[in-house]
């Protein structure tokens, strides 16, 4: 994840998602990149993971084959997924600041990680960064929340998620401006710290993007082929309304 909040925050985060999120959500995804990607891929492709949270896509690519390299911002993140992906690269860094040797047959972003850009300019700076890291003809797929998504009833400022466990307990909700098209998450942490509770409070924002401003980004980055992403499986668990998938490829030479 590339979340605007403190080292300590990332920590914390980084238990719940790992706790709450991670596994559910891949759940969700693998069957998503088995079609828009995977299929597409020769045995043993590498395949990049941009803002890999806590692992458990990685592992799963991993078990199925594929040479995996995760990399995030967030060390907290990092400390869960190498726990959880104990075969996987790992790297710390930003995507924005992403220069890394031209080895990758794909790119996966998932979760609406790059919603977490709030320019234009940044966004088109790491697509850039993207096609950079690609072969020839590599593919780059990745998932972004539309302001459909934004304007949902969750994101009316109402706690729409939370969790009660031994050593912690959490409330999470959104707030959302269609004027500037920015979403504020919200988040209320209570830990227990020598048998007394300690509350921590967490924000960071999103930016909606259209799918003109997306897809003519990656095309200045280079990029060819551009397509919002479909699949021909009923999902037993789809992702959220407004959640759509691109798919782009690395231009050849030849």
């Amino acid at each position: 994840m590339f979340l605007d909040i403190t080292a300590s925050d990332y920590d914390n985060f980084g238990q719940i998602y790992n706790d709450s999120w991670g596994l559910p959500y891949c759940q969700k995804i693998l069957p998503i990149l088995e079609e828009l990607l995977l299929q597409h891929l020769s045995p043993r492709a590498h395949i990049l993971d941009l803002g890999c949270g806590t692992g458990q896509v990685v592992q799963q690519l991993l078990i199925k084959g594929y040479q995996v390299t995760g990399l995030d911002a967030s060390e907290g993140m990092l400390r869960y997924a190498r726990q959880n992906a104990p075969d996987g690269q790992f790297i710390l860094g930003d995507a924005r600041l992403l220069k890394l040797p031209t080895t990758f047959d794909a790119v996966v972003s998932t979760n609406a990680v790059l919603n977490h850009f709030l320019n234009l300019e940044e966004l088109t700076g790491i697509f850039h960064n993207v096609y950079e890291t690609l072969k020839e003809e590599g593919l780059f797929v990745f998932d972004m929340d539309m302001e459909e998504y934004y304007q949902s009833q969750r994101w009316q400022g109402a706690v729409v998620q939370g969790d009660i466990r031994d050593e912690y307990a959490w409330a999470f909700r959104g707030n959302y401006s269609p004027e500037n098209k920015i979403g504020q998450y919200q988040m209320t942490l209570f830990q227990l710290v020598e048998k007394t509770w300690r509350r921590s409070d967490s924000s960071w924002k999103v930016k909606a993007y259209t799918r003109e401003e997306i897809q003519l980004a990656l095309k200045s980055a280079g990029f060819v082929e551009i397509s919002i992403g479909k699949t021909n499986s009923k999902l037993e668990t789809p992702l959220n309304a407004g959640t759509i998938f691109f798919v782009a490829r690395k231009s050849s030479k030849k």
